[in-house]
């Protein structure tokens, strides 16, 4: 019996492919431009998957496709209207990052307090026998604000409550099973705390919720941690408080448009920067292609889908 046909949009490791071929026919591009696609392929394909952009142009020219399996938890870059018009599924791969995307929140804001970067390079340097590496700050105990409390935010007050830290949040709506304190705005957020981390999702609802009077308010001895998306952070305030001194420094896992990092942050020597590697673990990616995997079979089995953004028509057997 012959295996589905599966369309995968951009780059994945040899063992993702690999792992996604013990089922599947499987057909790649390296974007979402459908003009190099085979119109005898293009007419066959029911399922794509991807993790980055899937734009109304490639949704038209599949007339059989059923299904959207995103790679990610995150699916701003799919055009949503678009599957809703014509009743395609869409499915995303939520939960299997949160652990190691809070790893990473911690791992950034302890970089940029303790200065872990700053002082690698004045050790490597050879200014240590010479030199007094100045004192940095302390961490636990200080007031940490998450922005976005959900499954991602949640993991990261855990980890706060390893550090005796008081936790306060900034959500659509308040918590109050939770025991972290509410605050009634981003800025209202930034007043309280010393560190902040972003955890909200992406859009344009949140383009630069981090704006240059939040960071006003956080202070010069706080740090912006954002592990979240981007554009949330307004890069050109950020990158003017960091330059000034309004704020202590930032950690950043996210850009507004990456991979192209603007000069004043890689100049900045208050930031720590990283290539968007959160949930860019081994475990994290195996995990992610099984649950894309999860879906697409059941799609094509006509089984509900384990984790539905868009529930989509039935799936049509002639």
């Amino acid at each position: 019996m012959s295996k589905p046909d599966l369309l995968v949009i951009g780059g994945r490791p040899e063992w993702y492919m690999d792992r996604l071929s013990e089922d599947f026919t499987v057909h790649r591009i390296a974007n979402d431009d459908p003009s190099g696609l085979d119109p005898a392929l293009a007419e066959r394909i029911e399922a794509v998957t991807s993790a980055g952009i899937v734009g109304r142009r490639l949704i038209d020219a599949l007339p059989r496709l059923g299904l959207v399996a995103n790679g990610g938890a995150g699916y701003e870059k799919v055009d949503v209207e678009a599957l809703r018009e014509r009743g395609i599924a869409l499915t995303n791969t939520p939960g299997v990052t949160d652990g190691c995307v809070a790893d990473m929140a911690f791992a950034l804001l302890l970089a940029v307090a303790r200065h872990v970067t700053r002082g690698d390079r004045f050790v490597r340097a050879g200014l240590w026998p010479s030199n007094d590496y100045p004192l940095v700050p302390r961490l636990h105990g200080r007031p940490i604000g998450i922005l976005g409390l959900g499954n991602i935010g949640l993991a990261i007050a855990r980890r706060a409550s390893g550090f005796d830290m008081p936790v306060f949040y900034h959500n659509r709506r308040a918590r109050p099973d939770l025991p972290y304190t509410y605050c009634p705005s981003p800025r209202a957020l930034a007043e309280r705390v010393d560190f902040l981390i972003v955890a909200c999702p992406g859009g344009a609802e949140t383009r630069h919720l981090i704006d240059a009077s939040v960071l006003e308010a956080l202070g010069p001895s706080g740090i912006v941690v954002n592990i979240a998306r981007g554009p949330i952070i307004d890069e050109q305030a950020l990158a003017a408080a960091l330059r000034d001194g309004r704020i202590m420094g930032a950690g950043l896992d996210v850009f507004e448009n990456e991979p192209q990092v603007p000069d004043a942050l890689l100049k900045a020597e208050n930031a720590v920067l990283m290539p968007h590697r959160g949930g860019g673990t081994h475990e994290t990616w195996q995990d992610a292609c099984d649950l894309v995997k999860a879906n697409i079979l059941s799609y094509f089995r006509g089984e509900p889908l384990p984790t539905p953004v868009l529930a989509g028509k039935p799936r049509s057997r002639d």
